[in-house]
């Protein structure tokens, strides 16, 4: 089995098994039948994957889980080709070294035998190219790309994981049109997300949006069907200002001796304790080229373009939250943070404390069961921001804005509001009013309920519903009105850290 991993001391938490004689599911069958026969040891079901030439799948695999880890099984196989052509016309049991060529770098080529206990090195690169950290193909890289172009994006996995280097041919052959025409209209857009959401989660996700940069493959990897990019509002901007917010987002998060400003800690309070937020920061920051474009569907439903790339360029959908998050960062950064400033005028009123907690609340910059928190859109916001100034003047300007912002959050105690649910619940509000049914204009009496609590940190349930009453009684909020302007109404309109009618506090 193949053992790259374990020989740099990495853990692993799957494990590929090389048959010399057998197809995977047969023997995964009488495997997985001994274990639970004779030893006892639950195994999870067996999946099989079937193998699709026609997007460079080649091989057949069997996969269970035992004891956590992900087993897969494959047989040793070698390949025949037609000439001229890189798809195979059958594949057959073949030697270790066969299997080892047709591999996509060296370093995966190193097989621990199970039986003498021993790493073989059938290529006699492997283990150099590991102890030198050199990624390299073990054919001459054209060759192993055209039978596979996915390599190439696995081999900048690999580069960017491990730190190692790719040798120049390979570069130049993953810079091949040939190669990336392939890339783009023969693998499925799920195996290319896959790819992609292992690079982002890893240690060093910037690295790898340099390299995806540097090889001329990001149109190919963020890729955006025809339809769409043709009723885009704007041009998509140059694939580098991806590798400039990702610095930038690496530099706040990891900051080194050249930081002249540090962001503030509760910016980065929530990243600092979530692996999948940084992962979906990362992936919002590499897809900046699509900053404020939007599109129309069907029905003229307009949508920032990222959510194409992520639901149909790499077909991540909502694993880790990239599809209702990362639209979300994009919204809130462009949207409603663009420019943030404790001098704006919509800060001033009905008071500081009330205008800033209804901003943070927003479920364009706070929903946590869609993976959006507000620390995070602020601070992807303020990635936005930095990236756009570059290296100009008024980047230690901008991280003070977003800084004096945070410092009064804390300040105002608002942070522990975000998530605090009304005084008051619907039928409470009901009762209050003497209305006899609630309707969508409970929500918006819901909303001002909101409103008073955060100009009122020490008021309780009794006094919010003294408040109410008396702002009922005395015409200030009229119910009437509220259920006429509200009628036909689905929902209540969301608040957008805005401002309602202004009422006694």
């Amino acid at each position: 089995m193949p053992c790259s991993l374990q020989l740099l001391g990495k853990d692993c938490n799957d494990i590929d098994i090389c048959l010399a004689d057998m197809m995977g599911v047969p023997f995964v069958e009488q495997f997985v039948a001994y274990l639970s026969e004779k030893k006892h040891i639950p195994v999870n079901k067996i999946a099989k994957i079937e193998s699709n030439p026609d997007q460079s799948k080649h091989l057949e695999t069997a996969r269970t889980t035992l004891l956590g880890l992900e087993l897969d099984f494959v047989n040793l196989r070698s390949e025949e080709y037609a000439e001229h052509s890189r798809i195979p016309t059958g594949v057959k049991f073949g030697t270790p070294l066969e299997d080892a060529l047709r591999r996509d770098i060296t370093i995966n080529t190193l097989f621990y035998n199970v039986h003498t206990r021993s790493v073989e090195d059938y290529t006699e690169k492997g283990l150099d190219d590991l102890r030198d950290g050199v990624i390299r193909t073990p054919l001459p890289p054209l060759e192993t790309f055209r039978d596979d172009p996915l390599r190439v994006i696995r081999c900048i996995r690999f580069a960017s994981r491990f730190g190692f280097e790719m040798t120049s041919e390979l570069r130049d052959a993953a810079r091949n049109q040939s190669i990336q025409e392939a890339l783009t209209s023969k693998i499925s857009r799920e195996r290319i997300g896959e790819e992609l959401d292992k690079m982002i989660k890893d240690a060093r996700p910037l690295h790898a949006v340099q390299l995806i940069d540097q090889l001329s493959l990001y149109d190919c990897i963020f890729h955006v069907p025809a339809d769409i990019l043709a009723v885009a509002s704007a041009p998509i901007a140059l694939p580098g200002s991806s590798v400039t917010a990702c610095t930038v987002l690496q530099n706040i998060l990891f900051p080194g001796l050249r930081s002249s400003v540090a962001v503030h800690d509760m910016l980065l309070s929530h990243v600092q304790h979530d692996r999948g937020t940084k992962a979906r920061l990362f992936l919002a920051a590499a897809l900046f080229p699509f900053y404020g474009i939007t599109y129309k569907d069907r029905k003229q439903k307009e949508h920032y373009l990222v959510e194409a790339v992520i639901r149909s360029g790499v077909k991540l959908g909502n694993k880790n939250y990239y599809l209702d998050a990362i639209p979300a960062l994009y919204a809130a950064a462009s949207e409603l943070l663009d420019g943030l400033s404790l001098n704006q005028d919509r800060f001033k009123t009905p008071s500081e404390r009330v205008s800033i907690g209804l901003l943070l609340r927003n479920p364009k910059i706070h929903r946590p069961t869609s993976g959006s928190h507000w620390s995070s859109s602020l601070l992807f916001s303020l990635v936005c921001e930095l990236t756009r100034l570059g290296d100009g003047e008024g980047t230690t300007e901008c991280i003070q804005r977003y800084n004096t912002f945070a410092t009064r959050i804390a300040e105002l105690q608002l942070g522990e509001t975000v998530d605090a649910k009304p005084l008051l619940n619907g039928n409470e509000v009901v009762e209050v009013t003497g209305r006899g049914r609630p309707g969508p204009w409970t929500g918006v009496l819901l909303e001002k309920v909101l409103e008073w609590q955060l100009e009122h940190p020490e008021g309780d349930k009794t006094a919010c519903r003294e408040w109410l009453k008396e702002e009922c009684s005395s015409g200030r909020i009229s119910v009437q009105q509220l259920v006429e302007s509200t009628l036909g109404s689905k929902r209540p309109p969301a608040s957008e850290g805005g401002i309602s009618k202004k009422v006694k506090r």
